[in-house]
This record gives C-alpha cells, sequence and structure tokens, in this order.
C-alpha cells in the first residue's frame, strides 16, 4: 500500500535539484569576465544545502498492551464516565413531567437503550474512535486527518518538519471516492465549511467545559435536599463555587494521578447502578425487558407525536458526556476507551436504566427522582455519598478535553502559543495548561452564580452536545471516502442512519435556544471567532514572510577578487568578519537563510568567524537521546554549519551551556570528517546521487528514474572528480551520516580546494575562545499603508494586537543576558 509522503517527496525532489546543482563548480575564474548569472548559481548552490526531517522527528501515536492497557482503561473511567454515569440521576425526570403510561415507560426505555447503542456505542466506540489523527481526538482531531489525505489547508512553514502527507495514489482510490476527494480540494468555499466546522465542534466543547462543571457540581450539592429541604439557594451556589474552586487546583497535579484517584468514586458509582439495577429487575416489572425491541421506540412517536418529539430532550441526556469520549482519546487510548466502556461502563449503565424503569412501573412518582426512589433498602446514604462524589468527578471529562483540544489548536495555529506542561513521561498526550484552567474556573464560577439551578443549565447542555455529535457524523463520513476508502455506498446509509438519529435529537434540543442553549451557542461562536481571526492572521504573517526572504544570492556575492560583499540592490557593501562564534536561532529550519542571519548580515555588514543556523526542533516526546539529538551539515559559505537539535517536551536545550555544547558537536563533527579521495569514490554521498522514492507521485517518480538513469550513466571518472575536487564530505555523528558541502577555496591555479580538518577546527577552536554570541530575531509586524479595507483592517489589527501581548519574550530564553544580541526588524501584512 502505497501514499504519497510529505517529507520523502520533498526529499527526493531536493535530491533532484542537488544532482544538477551540487556538481564540482568552483567560484567565478578571476580571468574570465565576471558574469553575474555564474555569481547567482554559485551562490543559489547554497539552497540545497538542508538537513530533512527525519521519520522520528514525526508524531506518532502510542500503542499500548498488557498491563499498561489494563492501567489506561482504568484511570480513562475516572475520566471520561463521570459525565455520562451520572445521568441516571435525571434522565427519566427530565423526560417526564407526569407519572408515564406503562407503554410510554418502555417507549422512553426504548430510545434510551438504542440512543446509548447506537450513538455511544456503534457510532463512537465503533467507528469514530477510529477517526483519530495519530491518537488525537476530537473534530479538529478529524479535520487534521481529512488535511493529512487532501490538500484542503495550508501549513505552517515552521512545522513542516513534524508534519506528513499521507495522500493516497489516484489510482488507488475509487472513481467515486476520487471525485469526492477532488471536489474537496478545488472547491474553497468546501475548504471554508470544513474548516468552520471543525474549529466550531472544538468551540462548542470547550463552552461545555464551563457548562460541565457547573451543571455538575451544582446537581451534586442540590442531592443534599433529599436530606435537608431547607437548604437555601445561596448555600448551594456558594458550596458549589468552593468545591468547583478545589477541583481546578488540583489540575495541576496532572491527568494520571486525577484519574487514578477519582477512578475508584466512578467504578464504586457504575458498579452500585449495576447492582441496584439488577435488584430492582428482580424484585418488580421484570416486563420492561421487552424494550430492546425498537418497536416500542417507534410506538412512542406514534402515540406522543410532538410530545414525543420533545421528550427527546430528555433523552438525550442518557449520552452526554460522549462528546468527552472522542475528545479524551489523546490522554489515553482507542483501545483502553474501547475496554472500559464495553467491559464496564455499557452494561451498567444499561441495567442501571433497566433497573430503573422496572421500579418507576410499580411505583408512582418514582420518576420524579428515580435513582434514590429504587435505592435499595439501607443503601440510601451510601448511595447518597457516592452520587455526590461522581457528579463532582463528571466535570474532569469536559476539563481534559478542554486541554486536550486547545493543545491541537495550538499546534495547528489557531491560538496564540500559551505555556503547555506535559504532564507524564510515559503517556504523551496528558497536558495541562495552566492559562486555560484557570480561565475556565473563572467562567465555571460565574456560570453556576449566574444561573444558580441545573435545570436551566440543562437547557443550554444538551443543544451543544447533540450539535457536535452531528458535526462529527458529517466529518467521519468523510474520513470514511477519503482515508479509510470506503465505497460510497456502504457509507451513504449508514451516514443517512446516524444523521437523522443526530438530527431528530439536535431539533428538540433546538426547541429550548431561547430558555439557555443560545448561551452555549453564543458562547462557541466568540471562540470559534477567535480562533478563525488568529488563523487567518497567522496565514497573512506566512505569506509576509515568504515575501521577504530572500535567496542567498539576492543576499550574498563574491566579487572576482574573492571579497564577500552584500548584493548591488542592496547597497553592495562589503561584508566585515568580527571575531568569534556566533550562533543564529533558525525558527524555520529547513534550506534557506533564516531571517535573523539576513536582517543581522543587511544591519551589521558582518558576521562572525564561525556562525551557525541553530534550529530547535520539538519533539512530541519527554526525552530525546543523546545520539540521536543533534544533526549537522555545513553549508557553502566559510566556516557555516547548519545545526539541527531535537528535543523532548522534558528537556531544557537553551541554557547558558548551549554554547559550549554546540562547539563540542562541531568539533566532533569536524573530526569524523576526514576521507580520502578513493572513499569517497568507492561510495559517493547521497546527495550526489538521488535516489527515487517510492512513496512520491507518478511524476515525482519520473523525475526521480530519469535522474538515477542518468548519475548511473556517468563514468566513474566524474565521481573521481567529485572526490578530488573536495565539494562533498561525510560527517558522521553518533552514527548518524549526513552528506556535507564545504565552500570550496579557490587556488593561486583557479581550481576549487576544500579547507583542510586542522584549518576548520582551528577555526571553530579560535572562534569559540574569542566569544560566543548568540542572535535572535524579533519580527515585528504592522498594517500595510495602502490596506484599505475596514474590515480587514480590524481584524489584523486584532490579531496583531493579540501577537504583541502573548508572543515569548527573549528574557525567558535561559542564557547570559550579555551574550545575547537581539535583532530587531518590521514587517507589513
Amino acid at each position: 500500500m502505497e501514499r504519497e509522503n510529505t517529507s520523502s517527496k520533498q526529499s527526493s525532489l531536493s535530491q533532484s535539484t542537488n544532482h544538477a546543482a551540487l556538481r564540482p563548480r568552483g567560484p567565478p575564474d578571476r580571468n574570465a569576465p565576471l558574469d553575474e548569472k555564474d555569481v547567482d548559481q554559485y551562490y543559489d548552490e547554497e539552497a540545497s544545502i538542508d538537513i530533512q526531517p527525519q521519520e522520528r522527528d514525526l508524531k506518532h501515536k502510542q500503542v499500548f498492551s498488557g498491563w499498561t492497557l489494563l492501567l489506561l482503561a482504568y484511570q480513562s473511567t475516572g475520566v471520561i464516565y463521570g459525565d455520562i454515569g451520572t445521568s441516571p440521576l435525571y434522565v427519566y425526570s427530565s423526560t417526564f413531567s407526569s407519572q408515564p403510561s406503562h407503554d410510554d415507560l418502555l417507549g422512553a426505555l426504548s430510545l434510551i437503550i438504542w440512543a446509548i447503542t447506537l450513538i455511544v456505542t456503534v457510532k463512537y466506540v465503533l467507528i469514530v474512535l477510529s477517526a483519530n489523527d495519530e491518537g488525537e481526538g476530537g473534530t479538529f482531531a478529524i479535520y487534521s486527518l481529512l488535511a493529512r489525505y487532501c490538500h484542503i489547508t495550508k501549513q505552517d512553514p515552521k512545522k513542516k518538519s513534524s508534519y506528513q502527507l499521507k495522500r493516497w495514489h489516484t489510482h488507488e482510490l475509487r472513481t467515486s471516492n476520487l471525485k469526492i476527494r477532488n471536489f474537496l480540494e478545488n472547491s474553497r468555499a468546501m475548504h471554508g465549511l470544513l474548516k468552520a466546522l471543525s474549529v466550531f465542534g472544538v468551540s462548542l466543547i470547550l463552552a461545555d467545559s464551563i457548562l460541565t462543571p457547573a451543571q455538575s457540581v451544582l446537581g451534586a450539592v442540590q442531592g443534599l435536599k433529599v436530606v435537608r429541604e431547607d437548604i437555601g439557594t445561596d448555600t448551594i451556589v456558594g458550596v458549589s463555587c468552593a468545591i468547583l474552586v478545589l477541583l481546578f487546583m488540583l489540575q495541576p497535579l496532572g491527568i494520571s494521578r486525577l484519574a487514578s484517584g477519582f477512578a475508584p468514586v466512578v467504578i464504586v458509582w457504575l458498579l452500585l447502578n449495576f447492582c441496584f439495577g439488577v435488584y430492582n429487575l428482580a424484585m418488580y416489572d421484570a416486563s420492561v425487558l421487552k424494550a430492546f425491541s425498537p418497536y416500542f421506540a417507534g410506538q412512542f412517536f406514534v402515540r406522543n407525536k410532538t410530545d414525543g418529539w420533545l421528550a427527546l430532550g430528555g433523552i438525550l441526556l442518557a449520552f452526554t458526556g460522549v462528546e468527552a469520549l472522542f475528545a479524551d482519546l489523546g490522554a489515553f487510548s482507542q483501545r483502553a476507551i474501547q475496554l472500559s466502556w464495553l467491559c464496564l461502563a455499557y452494561p451498567c449503565l444499561l441495567v442501571a436504566y433497566i433497573g430503573q424503569a422496572a421500579y418507576i412501573s410499580e411505583n408512582e412518582g418514582a420518576y420524579a427522582n428515580p435513582f434514590f426512589e429504587s435505592v435499595p433498602p439501607g443503601m440510601f446514604y451510601p448511595s447518597l455519598v457516592i452520587s455526590i462524589l461522581a457528579a463532582i468527578v463528571a466535570s474532569q471529562a469536559l476539563i481534559t478535553s478542554a486541554f486536550q483540544l486547545l493543545a491541537q489548536v495550538m499546534n495547528t495555529s489557531y491560538f496564540p502559543q500559551i505555556k503547555m506542561i506535559y504532564t507524564s513521561d510515559k503517556f504523551h498526550g496528558q497536558v495541562y495548561i495552566p492559562f486555560a484552567n484557570w480561565l475556565i474556573m473563572i467562567g465555571t464560577v460565574i456560570v453556576t452564580a449566574v444561573y444558580n439551578n441545573t435545570t436551566k443549565l440543562g437547557h443550554a447542555y444538551g443543544f451543544c452536545v447533540v450539535l457536535v455529535t452531528f458535526i462529527t457524523t458529517c466529518l467521519v463520513a468523510l474520513v470514511a471516502l477519503i482515508v479509510w476508502r470506503t465505497h460510497w455506498w456502504i457509507v451513504v446509509p449508514v451516514w443517512l442512519i446516524f444523521a437523522t438519529l443526530d438530527g431528530l435529537f439536535l431539533s428538540s434540543a433546538a426547541t429550548k435556544f431561547i430558555d439557555g442553549a443560545w448561551f452555549t451557542f453564543v458562547l462557541a461562536l466568540i471562540l470559534a471567532s477567535f480562533f478563525i481571526l488568529w488563523r487567518y492572521g497567522k496565514e497573512q504573517q506566512w505569506k509576509c514572510e515568504a515575501k521577504h526572504h530572500l535567496r542567498p544570492q539576492d543576499l550574498l556575492i563574491r566579487d572576482i577578487n574573492g571579497q564577500t560583499k552584500l548584493t548591488e540592490q542592496l547597497g553592495g557593501g562589503k561584508i566585515f568578519t568580527v571575531k568569534g562564534l556566533g550562533i543564529f536561532f533558525d525558527k524555520a529550519g529547513g534550506a534557506k537563510m533564516p531571517a535573523v542571519y539576513e536582517e543581522f548580515i543587511r544591519k551589521f555588514q558582518a558576521q562572525q568567524d564561525v556562525h551557525v543556523f541553530l534550529h530547535l526542533r520539538a519533539l512530541q516526546i519527554p526525552h530525546v537521546a543523546d545520539e540521536d539529538r543533534f544533526e549537522i551539515a555545513a553549508t557553502r559559505q566559510p566556516s557555516c554549519y547548519r545545526v539541527v537539535l531535537r528535543h523532548g517536551y522534558n528537556d531544557h536545550p537553551v541554557n547558558a551551556d548551549l554554547g559550549a555544547v554546540v562547539y563540542a558537536k562541531l568539533r566532533e563533527a569536524i573530526q569524523s570528517s576526514a576521507f580520502s579521495p578513493a572513499a569517497a569514490v568507492a561510495a559517493p554521498p547521497a546527495v550526489a546521487t538521488p535516489v527515487p522514492d517510492n512513496n512520491t507521485n507518478a511524476d515525482a517518480n519520473a523525475d526521480a528514474d530519469a535522474a538515477a538513469a542518468s548519475a548511473a550513466a556517468r563514468p566513474v571518472a566524474e565521481a573521481a572528480e567529485v572526490a578530488a575536487a573536495g565539494d562533498y564530505d561525510p560527517i558522521d555523528i553518533a552514527g548518524h551520516s549526513t552528506g556535507l558541502s564545504y565552500s570550496p577555496v579557490e587556488s593561486r591555479d583557479g581550481h576549487a580546494s576544500r579547507p583542510t580538518v586542522a584549518e576548520r577546527l582551528a577555526a571553530l577552536e579560535s572562534a569559540y575562545e574569542t566569544q560566543v554570541v548568540y542572535i535572535v530575531g524579533k519580527e515585528q509586524l504592522r498594517l500595510l499603508e495602502k490596506e484599505n479595507g475596514l474590515f480587514k483592517r480590524a481584524v489584523l489589527g486584532l490579531f496583531l494586537w493579540f501577537r504583541d501581548n502573548t508572543r515569548a519574550k527573549v528574557a525567558k530564553m535561559n542564557i547570559p543576558v550579555d551574550k545575547l544580541v537581539e535583532v530587531g526588524f518590521v514587517r507589513e501584512i
């Protein structure tokens, strides 16, 4: 099975380019007329020197088994099922306003059984969980998955090393699936619609993360009225707010610790419901088991018509919390959630609802408080304590979802980069975001104080959940067609079934829009608007940076005397050499010159004896092994190196010893670079001979094959010429070989020669002993003066304001201030 792979495709294309551009060619002959084209070609070779992303740079889904899988299943129970698991407290009381007839009770129970079975078990647990993006869940993860297999969005140039395209070849798709993919790729309206749906789905869950804790804790505290009916509203609100503050103060402990602590509460709660259900079924009306037949669900609508449709607003509370089941996927795993749902939560909840129905059938008025009314004798107070604890724990599901989803939108440039803490070395997807935690806490406390009862909050709560499930249904249908390559005649009927179910529940919940659901919708719209605004601003920034980026030949030239100068359009000034080692922080990485280096050269017309383009490549693992941390390539500029420093989320690569570490690695690399021409002929570097990549598209394969054939046809003498010229030099760092090139130095006879190992070591040691200087760029964005669109100016103005107030400060870098140089420059968007 072949797919197009971004990193491999880029590698193949760059190799194809290198083959033509990296043939031995010295500087322009000083006895020949200076040809600007020759100079351009010589300096354009710099663009071909690159350190390609490795497979280990990409994010990969963690796969667990054995005891680790059981531990994750246990922990997922404590986080995910607190919300959906506490629904038996209020589903029947929310569905009926008076004592139901036996047939209506059977109809409602049948709807509950099939809603949990079809929407939660079949759709989410068996289908939707598979539509994850390398282990991440939520509507935005579905969108990211689609973007890997379909060209529907732009990517952040600075994060290309961690992004992999897996687009199917044309011949690997059915005609109908291919037409759908082409339609999505060619329609800008569909690009916008998919983006809007995905962002709005995330925003709805984030809005839900403010409502759910308020709903759950208020419901738990209101449960005390069962014991003391004279408890006032002010007392309930005050106690609820105190519990909420305490709950959010616990979040820095991390998901694993909280989940392990909460899991016993939820497990005991679910098992209590199971036992109570079995007891009630044995003691009361066992005929309610007939509700497993969907016939009774259909008859419920036939008898009650509009009232039956409106009753769905109460039935849907049986699966509220299902959105967290998918959104929390990144913190656990697909198999862990499937295991905990199918083996524990699903059977316990089914038996709980069946047992309550059996009790209500023979006890008039029990529908108003079904759980506590149906508790077996002697179990009232234990069940009261457990129910209150479980209701409080139910808040954790959506709090965790908020952290997981915000991490996704930050990584995809829909939200500013704020502090994010990975809380586990073992489970890489578990995160905590302090700013979001305290902001959600404030919002939850305000909502609790304003709404002050669960009835009002319930109206706002259900609408949000069902709208997310409907959006998820539509996006997963596209995944089935484009990613899983399922035939349309299978996808469409399944989509119609679930879309119809979602539509029925959504239309019923929408009738309560004015009663409180508007709050969720408006809050989600505000959040979605901000996400879209930020993304639009970032895309304008990327466009601006690409426009201002100079190619090496547009920045520097070397005259016939060998003197390096600025190009004529930049003033033609001479470039002076400053003693020392200069480390330029290269945010983007890749083959292009860093913007901070361009600005430094233009402003100071000088550069250090030895300069390094340092790119920090963050990987989503806790630590990077020492042997995999550094990768080094020498550029065609004298004493200039590209260094990629890989680090995990618990590594701290930028510190006071960074210069010493870079110096040591460069020294090690140069010392290992000595080679004989004979060896080079026997094993020419990879960059000199491109290898076709089977994962690229047909056109790229054809180009690569042609290049490979051309390389094979050249005589061995040409390989010897390459080695003799010293234009390539393999460096090995901890077992990783990289084809490197060094700037040819012209000898008296006009031929190019390379610096010796001793010369390079001497230059590096002299520069390091003189001084080490760290150079960072500070890009200031401002609006174009000629931009006349009022709306566009307002949007970009807001983006710039948020950007200026959320960007990291250079003072936070843990390096000596006296060795730090900040180069500012202005870009207009």
